[in-house]
C-alpha cells in the first residue's frame, strides 16, 4: 500500500514544479518583447540621476538632451534695497494720474514705473519733488525727466524680455532703470563723467545688474554691442546722428528728440524696416538739454 501510494505524492510535487518553469518562461518572452519594442524608454540610474529627474525623450536629439553650459539667463533686476519699498503710494498715484491719464497703457510699462523707486535718482535736496508732473535738477545743469516724458518713450520703443536697449544720456540713471525692468540688456552712455560715475554707483547699488554705464560721447553709440533692438535718446540733436541708425537692428525702434529751425524741439520715432528701409515722424513737442560732442562739430 504504500508502494502504490508513492505514485500520486511524485505528481503533486511535479506539479507546482512544472506550473513554476512555465511562468519564468512566459516572463522571459514577455521581456525580450518588451525590450524589443521601437521607442522604448529605459531610464538607466547613475549617481548624477536626480530623484525628480524625467526620462529623456527617445525621439529627441541627443544635442538637446544636455544644457548648454554657457546658455545662462541675462541677469535681471534685484530688488532687495529699501528705497523699493519706499513711497509706493506716491509710485501708484503718478502712474494712474500722470502716466495712464494720459493714454500711456503698455502693462510692462505701467508695471516698471510702479516699481523703479525715482526718488532713488534724485539728489536729496530734491527728492520730495520727486513724483511731481516735472523735471526735476540733478545737478552738473542736468534734470531727470517728467515722469510722462520716460513712460511715453519707454512704450514708443515697444520692448520685450528679449530686447538689447542703447541710450543716449544716462543722466541720472533712472530711464536706464525704467527700460532695464522691461528688456534684457541696456547699455548706457553719458558724456559727463562724473555723471556717469554716480549713476552707475547709483543703478549698482539698487541691483540693475543688466545695466552697463559708459563715460564717452554718445554720438558713436555702442558699436561692439550693437545691434540694439531699440535705441533711446535723452538729449536734444540737430539730427539723427549716422552711427545710432547703423546701429540699429532691421525691425527696431529709436526714440530720441531732435531740434529743428527756431530751436523748437520734437520726439521722433524711426523705425528700421526688414530691408534697412527708415521711416520717420514727429510724435510730440519736447523741450531736452543739448546732446553735446560730436554732434555739435557735425552740425557747425
Amino acid at each position: 500500500m504504500a508502494a502504490n501510494n508513492l505514485g500520486p505524492a511524485k505528481k503533486w510535487v511535479y506539479l507546482p514544479l512544472s506550473l513554476l518553469i512555465l511562468v519564468v518562461i512566459s516572463a522571459g518572452i514577455f521581456t525580450v518583447k518588451l525590450l524589443t519594442r521601437p521607442g522604448a524608454i529605459f531610464a538607466i540610474e547613475s549617481k548624477e540621476s536626480q530623484p525628480n529627474q524625467k526620462a529623456a525623450d527617445a525621439h529627441q536629439p541627443a544635442a538637446q538632451e544636455q544644457k548648454d553650459p554657457n546658455d545662462k539667463k541675462p541677469p535681471r533686476p534685484e530688488h532687495k534695497h529699501p528705497a523699493f519699498s519706499q513711497r509706493i503710494e506716491e509710485r501708484a498715484r503718478m502712474v494712474a494720474d500722470q502716466i495712464q491719464a494720459r493714454d500711456v497703457n503698455d502693462p510692462n510699462v505701467l508695471k516698471a514705473m510702479r516699481i523703479v523707486p525715482r526718488h532713488a535718482f534724485i539728489p536729496p535736496t530734491e527728492q520730495r519733488y520727486a513724483y511731481g508732473d516735472h523735471p526735476v535738477p540733478i545737478g552738473l545743469g542736468q534734470t531727470i525727466s517728467q515722469p510722462y516724458i520716460v513712460a511715453f518713450m519707454t512704450e514708443a520703443l515697444k520692448l520685450d524680455p528679449n530686447d538689447k536697449v542703447l541710450e543716449i544720456g544716462t543722466g541720472s540713471g533712472y530711464q536706464a532703470a525704467v527700460c532695464a525692468e522691461i528688456a534684457r540688456e541696456v547699455y548706457t552712455i553719458e558724456i559727463l563723467e562724473e555723471l556717469a560715475k554716480s549713476a552707475a554707483k547709483k543703478l549698482k547699488e539698487l541691483g540693475y545688474r543688466n545695466v552697463f554705464v559708459r563715460a564717452c560721447d554718445g554720438y558713436l553709440g555702442w558699436p561692439e554691442k550693437a545691434p540694439f533692438d531699440a535705441i533711446i535718446g535723452t538729449a536734444a540733436a540737430g539730427r539723427v546722428p549716422p552711427p545710432l541708425i547703423e546701429q540699429l537692428k532691421p525691425g527696431g525702434r529709436m526714440i530720441l528728440p531732435v531740434e529743428g529751425r527756431f530751436g523748437f524741439q520734437y520726439l521722433v520715432l524711426i523705425t528700421k524696416d526688414s530691408k534697412g528701409n527708415l521711416h520717420q515722424k514727429n510724435v510730440m513737442p519736447v523741450r531736452f538739454v543739448p546732446m553735446t560732442g560730436q554732434v555739435q562739430k557735425s552740425q557747425s
